[in-house]
């Protein structure tokens, strides 16, 4: 009879065991496959009229900034959902004018194309910000929050900030042609962390269920 009791408690040790590496090497596979990337964005667009010198230089100053942002979804299975997205433009020397895009939702492998017209900036401020040469430069930083659907899943928010210097010619365009990319947050770390527990806890609810 003890021999029975030692036999099977072996078994279930062994049992225990092999639950716990496999649980284990499931869930690394999950992480790995379901670990969101954060949004990529990018300033796509971007038009001021009061600097293009080819306009009639005695029709009123045209101050408007018009402008449109990309935001690409890099994930093959995660959507994501964006709360309210924050533009603030700049020069070196003043702000100029803040921007709100409307919170929405992202499907995975998608882009987003926001376009905005802000109201007329300080026609003043604008001109100081022409170089000698005739062209200018000015700065767009893009402040949000976004939470990612994993399967049945959002995760908590996690901040993104990026920006990026956009250099205008002549013709109030932005001087680089392609899309100006703005630089990442840091803010992956925490994310991936939290994405292995949730994977963790996939694998012992399938576990009791099939218990």
């Amino acid at each position: 009879m003890d021999q029975d009791q030692d036999h099977g408690g072996r078994n279930c040790c062994s049992c225990c065991f092999s639950f716990i590496f496999t649980a284990g090497l499931t869930s690394l596979f999950l992480w790995l496959s379901l670990r969101p990337d954060k949004p990529k964005c990018s300033l796509e667009y971007f038009y001021l009229p009061a600097l293009n010198k080819s306009l009639d230089s005695h029709s009123p100053l045209n101050t408007t900034l018009n402008f449109m942002v990309r935001l690409a979804n890099p994930n093959k299975d995660q959507g994501i959902y964006y709360d309210d997205v924050h533009l603030s433009f700049s020069t070196n020397s003043s702000s100029l004018v803040n921007y709100t895009v409307p919170r929405f939702y992202q499907g995975h492998k998608k882009k987003a194309k926001k376009w905005g017209q802000t109201l007329p900036l300080n026609n003043q401020t604008v001109l100081r910000a022409v170089l000698p040469n005739g062209s200018a430069v000015f700065r767009m930083d893009l402040k949000t929050q976004v939470r990612f659907k994993i399967v049945f899943w959002k995760t908590k928010r996690y901040g993104v900030e990026v920006g990026a210097d956009v250099e205008v010619n002549g013709n109030g365009v932005k001087a680089n042609k392609k899309g100006i990319k703005m630089k990442k947050s840091d803010s992956s770390t925490r994310l991936r962390r939290s994405c292995f527990w949730i994977c963790v806890l996939m694998n012992l609810l399938v576990f009791f269920v099939i218990r």
